[in-house]
């Protein structure tokens, strides 16, 4: 039997986990101390019982900050989840239309168009075509024609109208 793999550290290294001989240091106060050798650094956080973290790791010398880690972490998780909470995911909202559509119908519509942009989403404008419409592709184009030419201040024209099967398919999305 094999022994369970060891859990790799995610975050900067601190304290013993340094591996460099020299550091730039950064106390608790925020006021550059230069270039220490670590030992020396590592005295200075433990001195202040606090630790010493790798803030830039890819410097020359590293930039390290004597700071509380614990703290630090928890700063940064409650970082993260407010950058996840502010995350808007853009979906892809469908209006169905048909070719002989009343205009009262095609003014709800375009009132649901209108909302669907003002909450930041793309809208997918099918006009599904039945029988002998199909041959009158014609005033298909010039429905969708119509409704790029009323949309065109606040949403701009991801896809144009193209034919596919027996639906005609644009697709908009917001300026």
């Amino acid at each position: 039997m094999k022994a369970p793999p060891v859990p790799q550290k995610t975050g900067p290294k601190t304290n013993r986990e340094i591996r460099a001989r020299e550091v730039m240091l950064i106390d608790q106060e925020g006021q550059n101390q230069g270039v220490k050798e670590v030992e020396e650094a590592l005295r200075l956080a433990e001195a202040a019982g606090l630790d010493l973290v790798e803030i830039v790791p890819n410097a020359t010398p590293p930039v390290c900050k004597i700071l509380d880690y614990g703290k630090f972490r928890f700063l940064e998780q409650k970082k993260a989840a407010e950058a996840r909470k502010r995350q808007k995911i853009v979906e892809v909202k469908e209006i169905k239309l048909r070719p002989g559509i009343d205009d009262h119908d095609y003014e709800t519509k375009m009132k649901a168009v209108r909302r669907f942009f003002e909450e930041g989403d793309k809208v997918k404008v099918t006009l599904r075509f039945r029988g002998r419409e199909l041959a009158h592709q014609d005033l298909g184009y010039a429905l969708l024609n119509r409704v790029k030419a009323e949309t065109a201040t606040f949403a701009k024209v991801e896809a144009e109208p193209s034919m596919e099967g027996r639906q005609m398919i644009m697709i908009l999305a917001p300026r």
